[in-house]
This record gives C-alpha cells, sequence and structure tokens, in this order.
C-alpha cells in the first residue's frame, strides 16, 4: 500500500475541506493510501502548540511522515499571494530532508483557498512548488482534458486546485471545486503508482 501524505493548513476550514476531498480521489485509486496531517498555527512571538496534539481534526505532520511518504499534496490558505507562515515555517525545517534527497523524484501537487476569486490562488500555487522542487519532487497539476477546468465560475486552476471561500469564509466548496480536487488527488495517487514501476529519480 502506497501512502500519500495530504499535509495542508488551515484556518477557518476550507482547506481542510479540500484536503478530504483530495484525500477521497486519492483512495479513490486501488492501493493507494491517503495520510491527511496538520501542521500546528503559528503566533507573532513563538510556536503555538509545537509538542501537543491537536485538539480535532488531523495530527500533526512529522519529517518522518514527509520522508516516508510515497507521494504528497500541499495545501494552503492564501496569504497575500503565498503560503500560510505555519506551512512556510515546516518546510524551512526540512533541510535534513533536503541534504538526504529523501523526496527526490517523489510526485507532489498543491491546492489552496482564498476569500475572492483574484485574491492570489496561482501565485499561491506557485509559491508553493517552489520548496519542493528544490526537494527535486515531480509536480503535478490539473491537465484541460479536465472540462470543468474552463466552465468553474469559481475555484480552480491548471497550477492545483483551488477554492473561493468569499469575504467571511463561509462559502461552500461548489461541485466543480470538490470535482476538481477529486481529480487531482486520483491523477497523483496514479501518478505515484506508475513511479513504483519505474525509476522516477533518473
Amino acid at each position: 500500500m502506497k501512502k500519500i501524505l495530504v499535509l495542508y493548513y488551515s484556518r477557518y476550514g476550507a482547506t481542510k475541506k479540500m484536503a478530504e476531498f483530495i484525500a477521497r480521489g486519492i483512495e479513490s485509486v486501488p492501493g493507494v493510501e491517503a495520510l491527511i496531517r496538520t501542521v500546528p498555527a503559528l503566533s507573532a512571538n513563538r510556536e503555538e502548540n509545537r509538542e501537543a496534539l491537536p485538539d480535532e481534526g488531523a495530527p500533526y505532520a512529522t519529517l518522518e511522515e514527509l520522508s516516508t511518504c510515497d507521494g504528497l499534496a500541499l495545501g494552503s490558505p492564501t496569504r497575500f499571494g503565498n503560503m500560510a507562515a505555519p506551512l512556510k515555517y515546516f518546510w524551512d525545517n526540512t533541510s535534513s530532508l533536503w541534504m538526504s534527497g529523501a523526496l527526490v523524484g517523489k510526485p507532489a501537487a498543491v491546492f489552496t483557498s482564498s476569500a475572492s476569486i483574484h485574491g492570489g490562488q496561482e501565485t499561491t500555487l506557485l509559491s508553493m512548488m517552489l520548496p519542493l522542487l528544490h526537494h527535486g519532487m515531480l509536480i503535478l497539476g490539473i491537465p484541460y482534458t479536465e472540462a470543468e477546468l474552463t466552465t468553474t465560475k469559481t475555484g480552480g486552476t491548471p497550477y492545483g486546485a483551488s477554492h473561493v471561500a468569499g469575504p467571511r469564509s463561509d462559502n461552500p466548496i461548489s461541485d466543480e471545486e470538490a470535482n476538481l480536487c477529486k481529480v487531482l488527488g486520483k491523477r497523483l495517487a496514479t501518478i505515484t503508482l506508475a513511479c513504483h514501476t519505474q525509476d522516477c529519480k533518473a
């Protein structure tokens, strides 16, 4: 059974819900399991609850889980066109995995949520790809063979799945957004399996 880590940070729940849809797409592929994890929040002066388990929801991710996963889906809300600080902090502490090449050749995909349709979704998705590229991961998007990518009136980009949460972060995930999340998860799982039949590090 191959394991794909679905790693996200969510403040109001939209990115968490997207992670669940992506996990559903991953697990639609036989032989692949989704491992949903999050990261602790940060305050201005210190890390919050670094050692504690969250009161509810997914457990905090560990470097060991990242190192041993077979693929990765990475999600963050948009913060001024960039990933949220707690997720960036997690990646800033992965130097040991970079030095060992632990993630080289593993497939990865990204997803995000923003308040408005022009709220920096695409730059956030691209910014999340940068540390993954430094780690030698293989970046996957959503191809335009998915018809909903051209018809959606809410979220959805070729760079990864996205959601328009609204100014109060209370918009439900649309049918198109949910389906594109599942499509991305399924594609990630399918390519992860394919990478285990040949050497994707080459």
